[in-house]
C-alpha cells in the first residue's frame, strides 16, 4: 500500500513537472497591435453668409407735368369784384387757353388779396395771378413771384384810387374825413386800401371806424345806403364825348355836375352814360340795383396815377410753359371772348395787356416803405 501511494505521489510530481516544460516551450503571445492613430478630421468651413443687400431704391414717381390733367396750372383771381363773376368769366379765359395750348386750368377766387399772395408763393411751379400792383410787389418780396403784364384800361396802364361820399354828406375835401367811417374793400386791395392809407398818413389824417366790405362794389353800396361815412375805390376816367378832351390828372374828375340829372342805366344794362359821358369808375358795378348811384354818390377825390393790375407768375414757373401760355393771352386779348371774361365791365374790365417788368413798380416799393405796409399788416 506504502509503494502504491508512493508511486502515485512520483507520478503525479511527474505530470506537473512536465505541464511545467509544456508550459515554457509555448511561443509568447503576440503583443497586442499598437492602435494606429487616427487621421485627422478636416472640418469643413462654416460657410461665410453673403452679407445681406441694401434693397434697390425705389424711384419717386414722376411728377406730373405742369398744365396735364394731375398737374393743372392754377389760376388765382383777388375778390375786388363779385367771385361768381369772376369765376364764370375765368372759366371762359380757362376754356379758351386750353384750346390753344393744350394745358389745363384751374380757377379760383382765394378769399382775400393777401390769401392770393400766399397761395402764388406756396404752390410755386404752376400758378398764375391778377394781383394788383401794391400786391405784385409784396408777391414779388415775399417769394419772387414776376410780372409778366400789366392790364390795360380804356387806353391807359394806370389807374387810381377814388374817395366817394354821399353827395348830400357835406364832405368836401380830405381833411373832412378825420374821425368818420371809413368803408373798403380789402386791405389788400390797392385802390380799396393802401393807396388811401398812404394818402392819409401823408395828410396826417386819422380816419374812424374802418369796416371791410369786401369789394369795390360793396364799398359803393355801403356809401350809397349810408352805412359808412365814405369808401375808397378804383378810379378810371369817364369816356368823354367826341370833342371833349380826355380827363387829365389835376382835372375834376367826376362827371360834369350840371350833367348828373342825365345820367341813366343804357338799355342793354351794361354802362351808366351821361349825355355822351360813360361812367367807367367803380360806382357802375352797383348800377342795375341803384341806377340812381352817380345822383346819390360823388368823388371826392382821386390819388396819383398806380400801375395798372398785373399778370404775374409763380417763381418757379416752367419757363417753356409760360412762354407758349403768354403767347396765347395775348392772342386771347383780341378775341370777342376777352370782353365776356377779364374785359367784362363787372368784372376787372381789363380791354388789352401789355408787357411790363419789375422796375415799372419801383414807385410803388416807395409808397410800401412810406406807408409800412407788409404782408403781416394785410391781416390786422
Amino acid at each position: 500500500m506504502q509503494k502504491k501511494s508512493s508511486f502515485v505521489l512520483v507520478l503525479v510530481g511527474l505530470l506537473i513537472i512536465a505541464s511545467m516544460l509544456l508550459t515554457a516551450c509555448q511561443p509568447a503571445p503576440a503583443p497586442a497591435p499598437t492602435a494606429v492613430p487616427a487621421e485627422p478630421v478636416v472640418e469643413e468651413p462654416t460657410a461665410v453668409p453673403e452679407p445681406t443687400k441694401a434693397p434697390e431704391p425705389t424711384e419717386e414717381p414722376a411728377e406730373p407735368e405742369v398744365g396735364s390733367a394731375e398737374h393743372p396750372i392754377k389760376v388765382l383771381f383777388v375778390p375786388s369784384t363779385d367771385a361768381n363773376v369772376i369765376v364764370s368769366g375765368g372759366q371762359i379765359m380757362a376754356d379758351a387757353l386750353e384750346e390753344a395750348t393744350g394745358y389745363k386750368y384751374e380757377v379760383s377766387v382765394p378769399t382775400s388779396y393777401a390769401a392770393t399772395i400766399e397761395e402764388m408763393c406756396a404752390s410755386p411751379t404752376d400758378t398764375i395771378g391778377f394781383i394788383p400792383g401794391l400786391g405784385y410787389v409784396l408777391a414779388n418780396k415775399l417769394c419772387g413771384v414776376d410780372a409778366a403784364f400789366k392790364a390795360v384800361r380804356y387806353g391807359s396802364s394806370v389807374y387810381w384810387a377814388e374817395i366817394i361820399v354821399k353827395r348830400d354828406s357835406g364832405l368836401n375835401e380830405l381833411a373832412d374825413l378825420a374821425g368818420k367811417k371809413w368803408g373798403y374793400g380789402d386791405i389788400g386791395s390797392t385802390s380799396g386800401y393802401l393807396v388811401p392809407l398812404a394818402m392819409f398818413k401823408d395828410a396826417g389824417i386819422e380816419t374812424g371806424e374802418k369796416v371791410a366790405t369786401g369789394g369795390h362794389p360793396q364799398t359803393v353800396k355801403a356809401v350809397y345806403n349810408g352805412e359808412v361815412d365814405f369808401g375808397t375805390v378804383f378810379y378810371t376816367p369817364p369816356s368823354v364825348p367826341e370833342g371833349v378832351d380826355k380827363w387829365e390828372e389835376g382835372k375834376y374828375p367826376d362827371i360834369p355836375e350840371d350833367l348828373i340829372s342825365e345820367c341813366q342805366v343804357t338799355e342793354d344794362k351794361k354802362a351808366i352814360k351821361c349825355a355822351g359821358y360813360k361812367v367807367n369808375d367803380a360806382r357802375a358795378n352797383i348800377r342795375e340795383e341803384a341806377p340812381d348811384v352817380i345822383e346819390k354818390v360823388k368823388i371826392l377825390t382821386v390819388s396819383p396815377s398806380i400801375p395798372n393790375d398785373t399778370l404775374s407768375f409763380s417763381p418757379e414757373f416752367p419757363a417753356d410753359v409760360r412762354e407758349k401760355l403768354s403767347a396765347a393771352l395775348v392772342e386771347f386779348a383780341k378775341t370777342e371772348e376777352w370782353k365776356e371774361s377779364i374785359g367784362k365791365q363787372d368784372f376787372y374790365a381789363w380791354d388789352g395787356i401789355a408787357e411790363t417788368n419789375d422796375a415799372e413798380f419801383d414807385f410803388v416799393r416807395i409808397m410800401i416803405e412810406a406807408a409800412g405796409i407788409t404782408l403781416e399788416s394785410l391781416g390786422e
